[in-house]
């Protein structure tokens, strides 16, 4: 009997290597009278109400990523908490995710992870700047606004799928 061959087409296998991110501003964390050092800034009461609107606006699309890998910082942090909870996935802290994260640091941190879907907790300007690498696509990502971007195995290429602000998520 003959052997039927295994191998997939390079179109299928290029496509099945390819992973969703999250990209996931942390939400308002002004503070006009903050006395100590800008990294210990929680979010505010509105930033945590608003988490709570976009991470129900996110279960509500089916958002399911494998892991919510957050900047240290408590406003990411705490914003990844809320989102998890809605979302139901784990929640871990990232070292690089801190500001001045990058694409350099995507690589590192996505290199040894597998799964098809992540979703990355942190601040701007590096958030918009990383999507702009990855997709070639100019935006701005608001506080409590997610992005989500569809790269390749070798984060050499992305497309942007879609951009939500905040706003979005109110009943």
């Amino acid at each position: 009997m003959a052997e039927r061959a295994t191998h997939r087409p390079a179109a299928l296998e290029h496509y099945l290597k390819r992973m969703l991110i999250y990209f996931l501003r942390h939400g308002e964390a002004d503070w006009p009278d903050w006395k100590k050092p800008d990294d210990e800034r929680p979010l505010t009461e509105k930033g945590k109400k608003e988490m709570h609107e976009v991470g129900a606006f996110l279960a509500n699309l089916s958002v399911k990523p494998d892991v919510v890998l957050t900047s240290p910082l408590p406003r990411a942090s705490q914003t990844a908490e809320i989102t998890a909870r809605y979302i139901d996935a784990k929640c871990v802290e990232e070292e690089s995710l801190a500001p001045g994260f990058g694409r350099s640091e995507l690589k590192k941190l996505l290199q040894n992870r597998g799964g098809k879907s992540v979703m990355l907790v942190g601040h701007e300007p590096d958030f918009s700047r990383t999507v702009c690498k990855l997709t070639g696509g100019r935006i701005k990502l608001s506080k409590a606004g997610v992005a989500l971007v569809e790269v390749d195995a070798g984060l050499s290429c992305g497309k942007l799928l879609w951009l939500f602000p905040p706003k979005i998520a109110k009943h």
